[in-house]
This record gives C-alpha cells, sequence and structure tokens, in this order.
C-alpha cells in the first residue's frame, strides 16, 4: 500500500474484511491517499464478494473522483479465489483502476511492494525501466536486511542505546577542537524528512564552535518514484533556506540499501576524525566503534549495541511523524545539539 501511495494512486481499495490494513490506512490516510475497503462480510466469504466490490468500486470514484485506483487482495480474497479484474471490469469506471494480487502469505515482505510494482507496470502508471529498477532495489533491500538487518536474527530485544546528550557531546568536542565532522544520512523515503534535520544542527554547530564538516545525503531529485522525488525536492529545498549545503549527493531515497559504498567513499576522501550516520546506518559499510549512529527502529539499536556500535541512539516514532509532512521535522538528537551549542 506505501508502495502505491509512492506512484500516486489517488485510492486504494483494500478487497478483504474491514480489519484488513487497518493500522495502515491511517497513515496512508494522512499522507492524502484515500483508503476504502469492501468490507466482506462471512457470507462472501461462501458465496463471493465479487459484488460488494464493484459497489465499493463505484462509490469511491464518485466520492473521491479519482484520478487512478487500486484494489488490493487481502488473504480472505485469496483464499476464496476471487477475480478482482473481473470486478473491475463491471464497474467500468472514467479512471485508471487496476487489481494488485498481493495477500498476506507471500513470503518476504517485499514481495507485497514488488505485486504493486509490477501492477503499476501493467497499468502504465510506471515504465518498464522504472519497474526493474524498482524490483532490484526491493530485492537488494531484503537481502541486505537478511544479512545485517532486522531480518538477520530470529528475534531482537528493543534497545535504549546512548544518550542524545552524550553523542552530542562528542560532536561538540570534535568541532570545538577545530576537528572534521562527516555526517551520512542514508535515510529510508518519508523518513528522511527528520533525520535531515541532522545537517542543519551540525551546521550551526560548526559556525558557533569552529572545526569543518562534510555532508552526504540520498536525495537525488531524479531517482525515484513520482512522490519520492517529491521528497527530495522539499528536503533540498528547505536546507537551502537554512543555509546548508550538501557537499555530496549520493543516490535516491529508495537506493539506500545500494548506496553505502558510494557514500563511505565520499567520506573517506574527506578522511573525518568523526563520522555520524543517520537512517539505514546498516547500510554503510565498515562502520567505526567512534562513529555515531542514528536510528528510528529500537530492534535495529539492539542490533547495533550488540556489535560494539556504543554510540547509537534512537529516534524513535519518527515514521508516525512523518506521514503527511512536507517539512523537515526536528530531531531529539538535533535538538539536543543546539542546546549544547547554544549553552556556550
Amino acid at each position: 500500500m506505501y508502495t502505491l501511495r509512492d506512484m500516486d494512486v489517488d485510492v486504494i481499495v483494500v478487497h478483504g474484511p474491514s480489519g484488513c490494513g487497518f493500522m495502515a490506512s491511517r497513515s496512508l490516510e494522512q499522507a492524502g491517499v484515500r483508503v476504502v475497503t469492501s468490507a466482506m462480510s462471512e457470507t462472501d466469504l461462501i458465496f463471493g464478494g465479487s459484488d460488494q466490490l464493484v459497489e465499493t468500486l463505484i462509490t469511491a470514484f464518485e466520492k473521491f473522483h479519482p484520478r487512478s485506483i487500486a484494489v488490493v487482495g487481502t488473504c480472505a480474497s485469496m483464499i476464496i479465489g476471487e477475480d478482482m479484474a473481473s470486478s473491475i471490469k463491471r464497474a467500468d469506471l472514467d479512471c485508471t483502476v487496476f487489481p494488485v494480487e498481493s495477500h498476506g502469505c507471500m513470503g518476504d515482505n517485499t514481495q507485497g511492494a514488488i505485486k504493486a510494482i509490477e501492477a503499476g507496470r501493467e497499468a502504465g502508471i510506471i515504465s518498464v525501466k522504472e519497474t526493474e529498477r524498482q524490483v532490484g532495489l526491493l530485492k537488494a533491500a531484503t537481502a541486505m536486511e537478511k544479512d545485517r538487518g532486522l531480518a538477520s536474527r530470529s528475534y531482537m530485544k528493543p534497545a535504549q542505546g546512548a544518550t542524545k546528550l552524550r553523542v552530542c557531546r562528542k560532536i561538540c568536542d570534535v568541532l570545538s577542537s577545530g576537528g572534521k565532522v562527516a555526517v551520512v544520512m542514508n535515510a529510508k523515503k518519508e523518513l528522511a524528512y527528520r533525520f535531515s534535520d541532522i545537517f542543519i544542527a551540525v551546521d550551526e554547530a560548526r559556525r558557533k564552535l569552529g572545526g569543518s564538516t562534510f555532508f552526504v545525503s540520498n536525495t537525488d531529485e531524479q531517482k525515484g518514484l513520482p512522490r519520492i522525488r517529491k521528497y527530495s525536492e522539499d528536503i533540498m529545498c528547505q536546507l537551502k533556506e537554512s543555509n546548508v549545503v550538501i557537499d555530496a549527493v549520493v543516490g535516491g531515497l529508495d537506493e539506500y540499501a545500494v548506496i553505502g559504498g558510494t557514500m563511505k567513499a565520499e567520506v573517506d576522501r574527506y578522511s573525518p576524525d568523526l563520522t555520524v550516520i543517520v537512517g539505514i546506518c546498516h547500510a554503510y559499510p565498515g562502520i567505526g566503534e567512534d562513529d555515531i549512529l542514528i536510528t528510528d527502529q529500537p530492534r535495529q539499536l539492539s542490533n547495533y549495541l550488540d556489535e560494539g556500535f556504543l554510540n547509537s541512539v534512537g529516534e524513535i516514532s519518527s515514521h508516525s511523524m512523518v506521514m503527511g509532512t512536507r517539512r523537515i521535522i526536528p530531531m531529539e538528537t538535533s535538538e539536543t545539539l543546539r542546546e549544547l551549542v547554544r549553552g556556550i
């Protein structure tokens, strides 16, 4: 469903019981995507829910006047073998409507996103070239998580990590001594609206304390699905408004799994005394024990700490904060750094 959002689909119809996709629907509505359900009943599970789906499609079209509607399958519709394409044809709507044959029994969680991408290609929403690119990125992300991320262990206990005060003092100490600080943001999609705040805070610290900085981000405005490119445009514009210069833009906000090596090469040329990595930190190769890692995942934080990266901190609940925003949202770590700098 989030992939359909990134393709700028206007309405998503979830073909299943009313509880399917409930939590995801809340966040998607915040992001401007209308989400409705066919609300399949026990009777529909026995006799079929085609009539209910047709009625839901017509109602959604009349209410929202969308350019595009995606119909997403669920476990319930899959088990009884619903022909969503046939229902779409019966509804005969004057807009782009296409089915996504996904459900909860498909294996890796990226399989649903791949199904959505392929359905978007069939509907003419995205090109064959972009489809191939997206599928490759999703497979790379799955492989990375299985190798060294959240899927690399059977269970990870959520952790707290280092205090934000401790890591911010470390940044201040390096800059105050005339040292060099590199900040790398390798963010996943909309989370960049929060992680990019670290550039603004560290730049303020440099101006007040001295030293030098080198900023790297994956905010290429020409890469990604339509909505993802808009995120990069927003962020780069707002950083410019704050007089913050990104020294190296490496990849787009959907390329986090494959650009870590290129980012590291840029940082190595700078030879920093301290590196701050925010976002999908484990996609960055050769992390040092003294590096500062900032993540929004409490379980991933546990993974970093277990690997000996003790300067790891969590920006928990970031995902809920960025849904629907078009502005950079302050991080707790950044605010702590600002307080330290302004008090010096």
